[in-house]
């Protein structure tokens, strides 16, 4: 039964997934997409584009929508489809509320010592590999298309992907506003 999947996948990934929302992604994709075949690679792209443009969290986002889209495409009706959403939710959140109850107790009497200071240095360079990951493997021709394909799509993709690092990193715009940019350039470049 796929909601018993569902809640065991996704309380894997909340146990697991370290560095956040963006780590998430790539184990998200490689369960979601790979191990269980729920979606396509273009469909978790659009789960993750639609999750970065919603607030909240995108590691909650993209569950919510993964959890959908998995019942969805189970056969499910649209209710069943809504609780796929609400179990992939809960599911990835569970475990972190009960690891911070339980960890808030112990981590602020030992913050300060070394070997808790150690332990976090050592996570910080591996939480960036994670999210690197997940940017690596977002980078699709699904995404961006191929220059033998199709490429004038390639190249735009490219461009706008340039554009928007340039931007949001070192000119400093807002990150939504980049987004918004990008969609309307892509709304009349590509199509």
């Amino acid at each position: 039964m796929i909601f018993l999947s569902l809640f065991v996948t996704f309380f894997q990934i909340g146990l697991f997934g370290f560095g956040g929302g963006y780590g998430m992604l790539s184990l998200i994709q490689t369960e979601t997409v790979h191990n269980h075949g729920w979606l396509t690679t273009a469909e978790f792209t659009n789960i993750v584009a639609i999750s970065q443009m919603t607030p909240g969290p995108i590691g909650i986002n993209s569950a919510t929508y993964c959890g959908y889209q998995a019942a969805h495409n189970a056969g499910y009706g649209e209710w069943m489809s809504v609780f796929g959403s609400f179990l992939a939710t809960f599911a990835l959140v569970l475990p972190t509320f009960i690891l911070m109850i339980l960890i808030c107790k112990i981590f602020f009497r030992y913050f300060n010592t070394s070997p808790v200071q150690n332990a976090l240095a050592g996570l910080r360079p591996a939480v960036v590999g994670v999210i690197a990951s997940a940017a690596i493997m977002l980078m699709t021709p699904d995404n961006f298309s191929t220059p033998t394909v199709n490429p004038w799509r390639f190249w735009i993709s490219v461009f706008l992907f340039v554009a928007t690092f340039v931007g949001t990193r070192f000119m400093h715009i807002n990150p939504i506003r980049m987004i918004c940019w990008a969609g309307f350039a892509g709304l009349m470049l590509l199509y």
